[in-house]
């Protein structure tokens, strides 16, 4: 299936949870928040926050700085 992730399209098997597609991203679970369809899914729900077919997903990383 397809969704778009921060405006790119990118291809994750079917039926595949928030977990699945951070894991495939090699994006590190710390210091990211993640929306699909500008709803926030709390980190607790990622590994059953099934994505779907055309989700619009965001993901966001915290910065260190001043």
């Amino acid at each position: 299936m397809q969704v778009i992730i921060n405006s790119k399209a990118v291809t994750l098997p079917d039926s595949a949870p928030v977990s699945l597609m951070l894991e495939t991203l090699q994006t590190a679970q710390e210091g990211v928040a993640v929306a699909v369809n500008q709803a926030i899914v709390s980190r607790s729900e990622w590994s059953d926050y099934i994505l779907s077919e055309g989700d619009q997903v965001m993901l966001i990383k915290a910065t260190a700085g001043g």
